[in-house]
């Protein structure tokens, strides 16, 4: 009796397409592997400079091979050959695919190109430039992968202690499904319009004349330098603009995540946030636009996280507790980061916050802090470098071209506190349980609060502030240079 073969499940069809496109590239081509939204499989072989004859008789035997190993993972007409395409390269040269960091170092290559319905732009990331925040507002995002971990108490309280020191913060609510942080900063005294309001009416090219920023009552004193700050918020929905409409808010929410002729969902979402930041300066009666932008982003691997800490934002704080939810979930998240290639755009934006960290009698908060960065380090180590042994003889190293010069390496030891794994913490404090800000003024100044975000504090705002302050010295750079 023939033995029952083992149905190829998708997980496993993505190595084994991954071995093939490799095969192919091995023989001098450049290919592009495409993932179709079933998840189904194509090389797409770029034969423009080979031998017709040869590749056709090649073309047959790279079928079979995708036969045997994806079954069902591959598409009706799985091997392409770019001398029979229209318009091949639009597909060879599409910003959507990324290198194969293990491909072959010869000759050939393979990029991937993934279609999905939702969460490609995890794959999109856009790299730091230094002296960004010379030219517009420096953005942190707050993130959780898992909700209720305290991120949108922890915005509000990171707002006011930046406009304490002198800067104007903008706190932009994209946390669509579930607002939050226009309720906690302004009560029930919303604008018009949020940002689901922008998503709606620049669609349709309706956007001109919405109120959708709004600054708090919070009334920061003069700072060490001389300067006030301001706090403003732009919720994700508004109080509406009143008369007999309804503010339909479900009816909006719908619409948002669409791809418009003009520009895709991401595009879109970058567009309102700027929106926010115009209106800040605009609607000021200082004049002054944004330093800094907090992006209470959604919880969650949905597309508006995607978006935030892909392209939007310059820091993301990554908010976790010590649980398998946490480490599972990032660790798929950095997982699926270092199979695209991106390890080395995303990883320096990251800091991990650990957040309702416990302090008592039985569990010190030292002790939970020094597990917590252990298995932060573990799920951290994939987006790293690796490093040549630290015994092997400078001689010996400098020989060896497949040892990177120590400073290309990216390997943080597991004590570095400025590495994006070193936790930074925020106690438990039960009285913000279930707190209603509206009903506890000057909650934010209670001892309590204090000494439970003090570390995160002072992490975040030195980490915001040496970003700040590298702008600037870049914006004086280029003003001497013209």
């Amino acid at each position: 009796m023939t033995a029952p073969v083992d149905p190829v499940r998708f997980d496993e069809a993505r190595r084994r397409a991954f071995d093939t496109a490799r095969e192919v590239a091995g023989k001098g081509f450049h290919v592009v592997l495409v993932r179709d939204v079933l998840g189904r499989f194509s090389l797409v072989v770029d034969d423009r400079e080979k031998q017709k004859e040869a590749v056709l008789k090649l073309v047959p035997g790279w079928e079979r091979l995708l036969a045997d190993r994806l079954g069902p993972y591959r598409t009706g007409h799985p091997v392409l050959l770019t001398s029979k395409m229209f318009s091949a390269d639009t597909l060879l040269a599409s910003p959507r695919a990324v290198a194969d960091p293990e491909g072959p170092s010869g000759k050939g290559s393979v990029r991937f190109l993934d279609n999905t319905v939702v969460g490609e732009d995890w794959a999109k990331v856009s790299p730091l430039v230094d002296g960004a925040s010379s030219t517009r507002a420096h953005r942190t995002a707050l993130y959780g992968f898992k909700g209720g971990v305290g991120r949108t108490t922890a915005t509000a309280v990171l707002a006011r202690a930046l406009a304490d020191r002198g800067h104007v913060v903008l706190v932009v609510d994209l946390d669509l499904e579930s607002p939050g942080a226009g309720p906690l900063l302004m009560g029930q005294h919303l604008p018009p319009h949020g940002l689901v309001d922008h998503l709606v009416e620049a669609a349709v090219d309706s956007a001109d004349g919405l109120e959708m920023v709004i600054r708090t009552p919070y009334d920061p004193p003069r700072a060490d330098d001389g300067r006030f700050g301001e706090l403003w918020v732009a919720p994700a929905r508004g109080r509406g603009a009143g008369g007999e409409a309804s503010y339909s808010y479900a009816d909006k929410l719908n619409r948002v995540y669409a791809n418009t002729v003009d520009a895709s969902f991401a595009e879109r979402l970058e567009q309102a946030v700027c929106a926010c930041e115009e209106a800040v300066e605009r609607d000021s009666d200082t004049g002054r636009s944004p330093d800094v932008v907090l992006l209470d982003s959604r919880a969650g691997i949905h597309d508006v996280a995607a978006v935030t800490i892909s392209r939007l934002c310059d820091l993301a704080l990554l908010f976790g507790g010590n649980n398998e939810q946490t480490w599972m979930g990032y660790g798929d998240l950095f997982a699926a980061w270092h199979s695209l290639g991106q390890a080395p755009q995303i990883r320096e934006k990251l800091r991990m916050v650990a957040s309702m960290v416990p302090d008592s009698v039985h569990y010190p908060m030292e002790g939970y802090l020094e597990d917590f960065r252990k298995r932060s380090f573990e799920c951290f180590e994939v987006l790293y470098d690796t490093v040549a042994p630290v015994d092997m003889g400078a001689e010996n190293a400098l020989e060896d071209p497949a040892v990177p010069e120590r400073d290309d390496v990216f390997s943080p030891a597991l004590t570095d506190d400025q590495a994006p794994h070193f936790a930074i913490p925020i106690l438990f404090e039960p009285g913000l349980v279930g707190m209603d800000a509206s009903n506890a003024p000057g909650w934010q100044d209670r001892a309590f609060v204090q000494a439970a975000y003090r570390d995160f504090l002072s992490g975040t705002i030195s980490l915001i502030e040496q970003a700040l302050s590298a702008g600037r010295d870049q914006e004086g750079h280029e003003a001497r240079d013209e």
